[in-house]
């Protein structure tokens, strides 16, 4: 029997996986620039803490109210067109936000465009989940999902990163109306793809049908302690949210330093996931899942006591290096295990999941700062991680026994 050497490059092999990698990258570093930039401008116009939450509340909300109807929309209609539409949409927040920069307009028409474009994003990220493993073929969607997670990394290091210089040289608008131009980009990038129709259309049966993705990730426990894992993980150790409060009152590095702080957990993906893309598969992934959240939650602790500026983005590097593992290990479980029928609705459940729990995390981190102040909230939070992972091992003990993914089939609807 010959084995057949890993090819870290298989999924660029497809043209249809390389067009979509490049709207992706382009459209994630356009949104890390407008988020830095968002999150500086309000904090800068308002100074408070419980402000950067509510960034949070108002992008979490449209996901917790839409992503089972936007998983629906997915599985019913060309994913390739709802990931177009919104596109546009976001584009038009953000040249939006444009407007309300030049005119200096009040804090709430930023949150309402905020919460505009996160409807859109949420139909976008149902689409785009449920989108890519029909891009590739199954062998290849591995080193697909390491190489999407690498390439979201590399946009959320360069996205920063700029984003800092560029509202510290041109101001605000400048970062708005660039993050416009990426989501029109991303658009033209999906024209040349063809549609997929290899996936079946359920057909339409009412709430059940609609609701059939929570379903079956209650019933695929495996599924279930992974996005449960990261939930809590991501809604309980993101700092991300005060990094504007860290760089201006703690660490006293400004515009500037606030961009390489957004920078460095991207970063340190980048590294993870390029490594990850280049050896040969995980043999023992839920392990490997479970020292990465603890890991993550270690780091953030440490950040959250830092006073030094190097610690404090060494920390940062380290939590994006753990949360890439986890990252790969989890999307990739969700799809292969998933019926291609269904990805759009599962997409979903996973999407209310994780999506939610970065914008929840970063309100509950500015409501905990704005009561026992950044730092408490920050380690506090991290604590929280390491617990969470101890529970999951106590009540998914399988998750310790996940081996490699090729051993992974679809579940039965």
């Amino acid at each position: 029997m010959v084995v057949k050497d890993h090819d870290p490059y298989a999924a660029f092999r497809f043209g249809t996986y390389r067009y979509f990698a490049a709207g992706n990258l382009i459209s994630v570093t356009g949104r890390a620039m407008l988020s830095v930039a968002v999150g500086w401008d309000i904090f800068l116009r308002t100074r408070s803490a419980m402000a950067l939450g509510m960034v949070g509340l108002v992008q979490a909300v449209p996901v917790i109210l839409l992503a089972i109807p936007a998983g629906h929309v997915a599985d019913r209609f060309s994913r390739k067109k709802v990931l177009m539409l919104t596109q546009l949409l976001s584009a038009a927040g953000s040249f939006g936000l444009v407007a309300v920069s030049v005119g200096r307009a009040p804090v709430a028409w930023m949150f309402a465009l905020l919460f505009a474009t996160a409807c859109a994003r949420t139909f976008s990220w149902a689409a785009r989940g449920s989108f890519m493993p029909n891009l590739v073929p199954g062998h290849a969607f591995p080193n697909a999902v390491a190489w999407n997670s690498t390439f979201f990394e590399i946009g959320s290091v360069a996205g920063p990163a700029a984003g800092g210089f560029l509202v510290a040289w041109f101001g605000f608008p400048l970062v708005y109306g660039f993050e416009a131009l990426c989501g029109l980009a991303f658009f033209l990038l999906l024209i040349p793809i063809a549609e997929v129709r290899s996936f079946l259309r359920p057909a339409a049966g009412g709430l059940r049908e609609l609701f059939s993705g929570i379903h079956f990730v209650w019933k695929t426990k495996i599924i279930l302690a992974t996005i449960t894992l990261d939930l809590f993980a991501v809604l309980l150790g993101g700092a991300t949210a005060l990094l504007p409060v860290f760089a201006a009152d703690i660490l006293h590095c400004g515009a500037i330093g606030l961009g390489w702080l957004r920078a460095a957990p991207a970063f340190g993906a980048v590294v993870m996931g390029l490594a990850i893309a280049h050896l040969p598969p995980m043999r023992r992934a839920g392990a490997t899942l479970l020292w990465a959240v603890a890991g993550f939650g270690v780091a953030t602790v440490v950040f959250g006591l830092s006073t030094s500026f190097w610690l404090s983005l060494g920390m940062l590097f380290l939590t994006g290096v753990f949360d890439s593992v986890s990252v790969v290990v989890r999307h990739t479980l969700v799809q292969l295990r998933t019926p291609d029928a269904m990805r759009g609705r599962v997409s979903a459940v996973n999407n209310v999941f994780i999506g939610s729990s970065n914008e929840l995390g970063a309100f509950e981190s500015g409501v905990t700062a704005a009561w026992f102040g950044p730092v408490i909230s920050v380690v506090a939070g991290g604590i929280g991680t390491v617990l969470v992972v101890l529970a999951a091992i106590r009540l998914w003990p399988a998750l310790t026994r996940l081996g490699s993914f090729a051993e992974l089939k679809p579940e039965e609807e």
